[in-house]
């Protein structure tokens, strides 16, 4: 009971909830790394220090830190030290070219950089070019130019500070999206939206403290970054793994560890479903396996259940701007498959027609989103924001649109149809690749499947899918066209095929439909020839 005078302290800023956790259980694991645990203490120590080094060398509230680091437990840490230090966190995939990462290093105006000494050594003879903002740079490793971070959070000399002050309003990250269409921009969120989308997504999970959540997501990615976030809310453990290109060491890390939430994307839930059909492995200590950034193909839920036959299967669907904005409960996969169900507790999610109404059941239109958890902006880009933000129920109030197609059922539950600049407009009529591509997976024979539209002078645009193979069974373009035929209607069937043995890949586990279309440009027009891979 706490004294007169005295307050209970609440979470507020992102960073408070390891104050609580590391206060509540000191001892207990907060990330296990390379097999390592790293006790709570730990965590809420080194990052102290860390950001003694940050405020040391200049670091002011308000000012951006860039992270540049792989998964690992010198990226947790320097996430927190970040915002103890007042910073803002701009957190950049190990993965990123150098001339993007010097793009963002300058459009962020970043005032440091902790990145692995691998990456960031290369750059030693530019980054004092890359803008004058730039005043301290740390890595993680060796190097023969820059202070190593390890370092500090073994000095037991070095300062713990305590948190600078800031308010739940103040900007906490930009998260820079992929730049698919053109230059990365970060995406603002303060302390506030970040602190509810994580305690509305803990809520609808149904997670707690005893939790043992499995990220072999980039914690650069809102979804990895989100598991290191919730996990210290609730005084979880995180199991943290540097990626899944190494699914036999990741597979053994998720049975040692006996994780009971696993996040994963298509691409992952694939290879776990084909290695089932293999091997026959199950994990039945997993009890909650959740899916976003691309639509949960219908024929994958009965391999998961298969694979982690005690599991909740959650599908989702969210964007870096608002976080998460759509979830669908377990008990509902089988009666209404395909959705991505409703918004997540404490939110509005809704369809709307281009005249700003509401658009009916079975009528396709653009998702809008209201809620604390929607961006403020794109940084420094106002008319990227504008299109993205427009007018909510009242003033003052931004809601999100999300530009992308969705349409509802009669009980409001939603269904992702796909991107609004992805549709393919074929013979006059409007095909939605996602809406292929469910039918394509549901194929005997076939793994996974991307479909793109590809400039043709006579359709305006061919529809050409690209499969990937499982391996249980042959398929060839007559097998997959026949498929598709039976089940879409004439003018929503591909007109090219291409058999792949393995689709490309962007970092974040997506087809990499960018690569496919710039490697398959030539391959459209009337008598194009069909290629196997």
């Amino acid at each position: 009971m706490p004294e007169r005078g005295s307050t209970t302290r609440i979470q507020r800023l992102v960073h408070d909830a390891l104050v609580l956790s590391s206060s509540r259980a000191p001892d207990k694991a907060s990330v296990i790394a390379d097999g390592v645990h790293h006790s709570y203490r730990e965590l809420w120590d080194s990052a102290r220090r860390l950001a003694g080094a940050l405020q040391t060398h200049g670091v002011q509230p308000g000012d951006r830190v860039l992270l540049w680091l792989e998964n690992g437990w010198a990226a947790a840490v320097s996430i927190y030290a970040v915002w103890i230090a007042g910073g803002v966190l701009a957190v950049i995939n190990p993965q990123t070219r150098p001339d993007k990462f010097l793009f963002i290093a300058k459009d962020s105006q970043a005032t440091a950089l902790i990145g692995e000494a691998k990456l960031v050594e290369p750059l030693s003879g530019v980054l004092g070019t890359v803008d004058s903002s730039l005043r301290y740079t740390a890595v993680s490793g060796e190097s023969v130019h820059f202070e190593s971070i390890e370092a500090l959070f073994e000095d037991v000399a070095a300062p713990l500070i305590e948190p600078r002050p800031v308010i739940a309003t103040d900007l906490a990250a930009l998260i820079y999206t992929s730049g698919s269409t053109g230059e990365p921009k970060g995406v603002m969120h303060n302390h506030q939206s970040m602190v509810f989308a994580s305690t509305s997504i803990i809520e609808y999970l149904r997670l707690s403290e005893d939790d043992r959540v499995l990220c072999v997501l980039p914690l650069a990615f809102d979804y990895g970054l989100y598991q290191l976030l919730m996990s210290v809310q609730l005084g979880a453990t995180l199991i943290l793994e540097k990626s899944f290109a190494f699914a036999g060491q990741v597979l053994a890390r998720l049975e040692k560890e006996r994780a009971t939430v696993f996040p994963g994307v298509p691409t992952l839930f694939a290879s776990l479903i084909d290695g089932y059909r293999r091997n026959g492995k199950t994990f039945p200590f997993v009890q909650r396996v959740t899916n976003t950034a691309a639509a949960l193909p219908e024929g994958f839920i009965a391999g998961l259940q298969k694979v982690f036959p005690e599991s909740l299967v959650f599908s989702m669907y969210g964007l870096t701007e608002c976080k998460r904005a759509t979830w669908l409960d377990p008990e509902q996969l089988e009666k209404r498959p395909g959705s991505v169900g409703k918004a997540i507790p404490g939110t509005d999610a809704f369809v709307l027609r281009d005249d700003g109404t509401r658009a009916p059941p079975g009528e396709t239109g653009i998702l809008h989103v209201r809620g604390p958890h929607v961006m403020l902006g794109y940084w420094r880009r106002p008319e990227q924001t504008a299109r993205m933000l427009r007018p909510g129920n009242w003033p003052g109030e931004r809601m999100l649109c999300t530009q992308d197609l969705f349409c509802s059922d009669e009980h409001g539950y939603l269904y992702f149809v796909g991107r609004s600049d992805d549709v393919i407009k074929s013979r006059g009529e409007k095909v939605s690749p996602v809406e292929v591509e469910r039918v394509l997976c549901g194929l005997e024979g076939v793994h996974q499947a991307a479909v793109l539209g590809m400039d043709d002078p006579i359709l305006g645009q061919a529809i050409c899918a690209f499969v990937e193979p499982d391996g249980t069974s042959e398929i060839t373009p007559a097998h997959l066209k026949a498929g598709c035929s039976e089940k879409l209607e004439p003018f929503m069937v591909p007109r090219h095929f291409e058999i792949i043995e393995q689709l490309p890949r962007t970092a974040n586990g997506k087809v990499d439909k960018r690569h496919l279309s710039a490697e398959f440009a030539q391959i459209t027009g009337e008598g194009a020839a069909l290629r196997k891979v």
